[in-house]
């Protein structure tokens, strides 16, 4: 038996598009991923608020390490993620409901009822995170504290 040779007609692209995924794969993937991140931001709250029932002293040290410029970008990349998460999954909850889901139909690829009735509520949700994202960019570094 011969070895076959497939050739790679799409070189990197087809490496970092992950073949035929649709975008919906990747809003799926970056979902799980700011769930993580948003979890991680918890735990270490948590964590950065039990130093205040070591005293005065320790909750105020703990204080100056965390008005340092990185923790901004921080505060703010968390916003991002729950700005994401949030919409990203009330878009879920409609779909799953069914209310975005649309009538059955055959399935044959590609699913019109994913193109037709759930992608321009992908579109919705993510013009309302850009939107989220940009107010909350300028209010984090722009705003008076």
């Amino acid at each position: 038996m011969a070895n076959k040779q497939f050739d790679n007609h799409l070189g990197i692209a087809g490496w970092l598009g992950g073949g035929r995924w649709g975008v919906e794969r990747y809003l799926y993937i970056l979902h799980r991923l700011t769930g993580l991140g948003i979890l991680s931001f918890f735990l270490l709250h948590i964590f950065a608020s039990s130093v205040r029932m070591y005293g005065p002293e320790s909750w105020a040290a703990a204080m100056v390490i965390l008005k340092n410029p990185i923790f901004k970008l921080g505060e703010f990349l968390v916003f991002v993620a729950f700005a994401y998460h949030a919409l990203n999954g009330i878009r879920l909850i409609f779909i799953e409901l069914g209310l975005a889901v649309g009538k059955a139909e055959e399935p044959i690829y590609p699913y019109k009822s994913s193109l037709n009735n759930q992608r321009p509520l992908m579109m919705i949700a993510m013009v309302l995170v850009a939107i989220l994202i940009l107010a909350g960019g300028y209010n984090t570094f722009f705003g008076s504290h």
